[in-house]
């Protein structure tokens, strides 16, 4: 009785060929995996829109319980927080506002490396990745805000207080969306921006001055 032979053609792969197969799944998984464990930047930035829309909301729902005013512009013995900004504690504004912004990871960007306070009672400019617009005010639509922490000047990052003007040098750093940037108009519209449009954006914000503070 004839064994059949091996079929034409068919052969075993030798080891040194299941190695480079065993090679290349490795280095496709080490690509494909890290798109899958972390958001892109486009979904992150998305995200931070909606962020911002929902800080912009906050805002106008406690101007329209308190005369039209931000809380930077009512005293803190009126509950709110504009010694508080004076003193730098951007956080306090948010605080007033945590009924309307439910809960504290409203105000952290999902591509900061900065975490969510776990509470509210817990937070500190460290979990805020939004700078809030100090002369802004409800009745001027086209005024700044909020927006993303990471505007610079020379390649720094600004912090504290700072004046946006139109000769003043300002640009999008690279630490949140690749050299560009959300904000949030006091009319409760989220714009995103590049360098120019940021520029652009300051130029017609119909204010003499655009005070911001950051989170330090």
């Amino acid at each position: 009785m004839k064994m059949e032979g091996n079929k034409a053609g068919s052969r075993a792969l030798s080891l040194n060929e299941v190695l480079i197969v065993l090679t290349l799944i490795g280095v496709v998984g080490l690509v494909i995996l890290p798109m899958f464990a972390r958001p892109s930047n486009c979904s992150s930035r998305i995200k931070c829109v909606n962020n911002l829309k929902q800080v912009g909301l906050a805002f106008r729902i406690w101007a329209n319980d308190n005369n039209n005013l931000y809380p930077m512009k009512v005293a803190e013995a009126a509950g709110s927080a504009k010694e508080a900004v004076e003193r730098g504690e951007l956080f306090r504004v948010f605080l007033v506002m945590t009924n309307e912004l439910s809960v504290p990871k409203t105000v952290i960007c999902p591509a900061d490396q900065r975490s969510a306070a776990t509470n509210w009672a817990a937070l500190t400019n460290t979990n805020l990745s939004y700078f809030v617009g100090l002369d802004a005010e409800d009745i001027r639509p086209n005024m700044i805000l909020s927006g993303d922490r990471d505007i610079a000047e020379n390649g720094q990052l600004l912090r504290g207080t700072a004046n946006l003007t139109t000769n003043r040098p300002v640009a999008w750093h690279k630490l949140l969306h690749k050299e560009g940037g959300n904000i949030g108009l006091a009319d409760g519209s989220v714009q995103q921006t590049t360098t120019i449009t940021l520029r652009q954006l300051l130029a017609t914000t119909d204010a003499t001055t655009n005070r911001v503070l950051f989170p330090q």
